[in-house]
């Protein structure tokens, strides 16, 4: 090849690695109003701000940037739906965050598929939980407000367990549990699953993992997702299916071109019957 061609081949490479690390550094917040007449009225305007696939990537010291971020959304409440550590994170850089998370609001979590890859699954989400992480393990919690009541319910990743509840499972112990058809906002990890709601039919679904695609490009949106695919589907934004709106984060870690870490915030209203 050619000196001048490599040069400017190089070059050009050069240029986009720092073009995108500088797009890559600027955190994008976002909100998204999310509508339903199965809403309780008390719950109108409740603020959910979504973190994902974070995989350990630190946002200032003791994670102060992506901390004023959050806060800034004025959430009521904190979802964190999976891959807040892969296997190259070192917990021990996770409690200022946890610890920071929870003193802005009370801070739900679900696995994704990387925390299942690391050796110290177990121990990672005790110490989750007793920096006061709300860990929810194919499990569910009843949020109350003026004598009305949500269900928030999570579902482990499917890495997890295979003889663990499947989310049919959890979403129909909730219905024979809590009595009056309760409005449901569930946290999985897995952006791909719409058609698992579209059946399953919670009122709303936290979810990551697509990454918006690893690689953007400006008008087009994902050009190529995390299993190598081109033109990922329901990678980032609000799809609905039925009763079902599935919330997509493009997350906040991992690689990425041309790609903002993302900080949506999910603001639920109740629509009229």
């Amino acid at each position: 090849m050619p000196k001048k061609r490599t040069y400017w081949l190089v070059l050009t490479a050069v240029a986009v690695a720092v073009c995108s690390a500088l797009y890559h550094g600027v955190l994008e917040p976002e909100t998204w109003e999310v509508t339903s007449t199965r809403l309780p009225a008390a719950f109108d305007g409740l603020r959910i701000t979504l973190l994902t696939d974070l995989h350990g990537k630190a946002y200032g010291p003791d994670y102060r940037d992506l901390l004023e971020a959050v806060a800034a959304q004025q959430p009521d409440l904190i979802a964190i739906s999976g891959d807040l550590a892969d296997e190259r994170t070192d917990r021990t850089t996770l409690p200022p965050l946890l610890t920071g998370l929870t003193n802005i609001a009370p801070t739900y979590f679900v696995t994704g598929n990387h925390e299942w890859v690391r050796d110290d699954t177990e121990d990672l989400l005790k110490e989750f939980a007793a920096l006061g992480v709300t860990v929810l393990r194919n499990d569910y919690v009843l949020l109350e407000r003026d004598g009305q009541t949500i269900a928030l319910a999570g579902a482990d990743d499917p890495n997890a367990y295979r003889d663990m509840d499947t989310p049919a499972d959890l979403l129909t112990r909730i219905r024979a549990e809590v009595p009056g058809d309760p409005y449901v906002a569930l946290l999985y990890h897995r952006n791909n699953s719409l058609s698992l709601w579209s059946t399953l039919q919670p009122d709303l679904v936290l979810a990551g993992h697509g990454h918006g695609g690893v690689i953007r490009l400006p008008l087009v949106g994902g050009l190529l997702g995390v299993d190598r695919q081109l033109f990922p589907k329901d990678c980032e934004g609000l799809y609905t299916t039925g009763r079902t709106t599935l919330a997509v984060s493009r997350g906040l870690g991992g690689v990425r071109l041309f790609n903002r870490p993302h900080l949506p915030t999910i603001v639920l209203k109740r629509a009229q019957p």
